[in-house]
């Protein structure tokens, strides 16, 4: 069980995805944006960040790394990838998940322990989830805003494509409350919180709710 990591430049939590990943009995595969190798792995893990400091769309420098030449057909033919706040970001960029991230209502920064409800648990990274439970994860980001137009909005909704939706309150003003979304294989998934923080008693403030998507691929891939 290979899970690669990528690195972008301002990338901050990839060695937090890559402990996640080791804890859950994966091993972790640093891959470098500038390489056109994925080293045979058997998923991707996008962690969170500012690549590129976010000087442009946040995601959209990093959509054109030698890296995504790879990740985008391999994403396209079934290979689980999973895109944490930044990450999300990019793989809207990259056209493998539909809609955009655009600054939060009312333009501030948002740190917080948030609560978010599990409407999907059937992708490739949600299978150790019951569908409706709610779990803590932490949430750090300025344009984390989902946004999208009707018909998409409308087919994400009618086709169980939400995988994730903010509980209790809306940190950024996403519309529908959407915190993450899949693609239509549910191989790929994306959202704003940052499960990798959430995996250890110790440091996994606010609780280790993250657990399920690390146990989650694994169990794929054993049953692969």
């Amino acid at each position: 069980m290979r899970v690669g990591v990528v690195t972008f430049p301002g990338t901050l939590d990839d060695q937090d995805a890559a402990r996640a990943l080791r804890l859950a009995g994966a091993e972790a595969v640093p891959l470098w944006h500038a390489d056109h190798d994925l080293k045979g792995v058997d998923a991707v893990f996008l962690p969170g960040g500012f690549s590129y400091g976010d000087y442009l769309r946040c995601g959209a420098i990093s959509r054109f790394a030698p890296l995504m030449t790879e990740l985008i057909p391999a994403a396209q033919a079934g290979l689980p990838v999973l895109g944490t706040c930044n990450g999300f970001q990019i793989l809207c960029e990259a056209h493998l998940l539909p809609g955009a991230l655009v600054r939060n209502a009312g333009l501030h920064y948002v740190c917080r322990d948030q609560r978010i409800r599990v409407d999907n648990a059937s992708t490739a990274w949600t299978t150790d989830f019951a569908e409706g439970q709610e779990i803590t994860l932490p949430v750090k980001h300025g344009e984390g805003r989902y946004v999208a137009d009707a018909e998409t909005l409308a087919e994400l909704e009618a086709s169980g494509r939400v995988v994730f939706r903010y509980a209790g309150s809306n940190p950024n003003g996403s519309l529908n409350d959407i915190a993450g979304i899949t693609n239509e294989a549910g191989n790929v998934v994306g959202l704003m919180p940052h499960p990798e923080h959430a995996v250890e008693e110790l440091t996994g403030a606010p609780g280790v709710d993250g657990r399920g998507f690390f146990s989650s691929i694994v169990r794929k891939l054993v049953n692969a």
